[in-house]
């Protein structure tokens, strides 16, 4: 199964994942490919929602750089105890050149599962906590232009109608199946992990 990285509108985008019960050798190869599929694209997290799989699953490494940093996988996650608060610029592989100044919590409390089904446990802070929390976000069907001011996110509106309707005038000429048929598609996910 070939993945790619569905751009924003996609309606998976929008769907909160369901928990994954069962890890096999085909999920394996769908992180090794989310990890490809990050590296290639200059990214430091992706979820499992954008590559049109509606699991918790998402992976990451702060250094954006294959070999170097901490590469994680992480199944199930949930992220507690948020601490502080610290705004920066986030971006997002599904939403190509838009950034927007996001305000998150500092620091948060992670666990989750890694892919031998061993819980982690741990306290994340910086920009490590800032990824857990986007790519969580993912998860549940939440942008990064969601948690932004309202005022912020104007910046933002031109780019995000011109995705819109780039993504609109491929369903119109065929290019890609209507939102109906691309959510329907996603149930064959959902019994074999969920």
């Amino acid at each position: 199964m070939q993945l790619s990285i569905i751009p924003y509108p996609h309606p998976t985008l929008r769907i909160r994942s369901k928990p994954i019960v069962r890890v096999d050798k085909q999920l394996r190869q769908i992180v090794d490919q989310m990890l490809d599929l990050m590296y290639e694209a200059n990214g430091v997290g992706l979820a499992a929602n954008q590559v049109n799989l509606p699991i918790r699953v998402f992976v990451a490494n702060p250094s954006g750089e294959r070999g170097e940093g901490e590469e994680l996988v992480l199944i199930n996650p949930e992220l507690q105890r948020p601490k502080g608060n610290e705004t920066s610029q986030e971006g997002c592989l599904s939403l190509p050149g838009l950034y927007g100044q996001v305000k998150r919590p500092k620091s948060v409390r992670l666990s989750a599962f890694d892919l031998q089904g061993n819980p982690i446990e741990r306290n994340v802070d910086g920009f490590l906590a800032r990824i857990l929390q986007h790519e969580n976000d993912h998860l549940d069907g939440v942008l990064f232009f969601d948690r932004m001011s309202e005022e912020a996110r104007r910046d933002l509106d031109d780019g995000l109608i011109e995705l819109e309707t780039d993504f609109r005038s491929k369903q119109t000429s065929g290019g890609i199946p209507s939102d109906d048929e691309l959510v329907g598609n996603l149930s064959t996910w959902y019994t074999k992990y969920t």
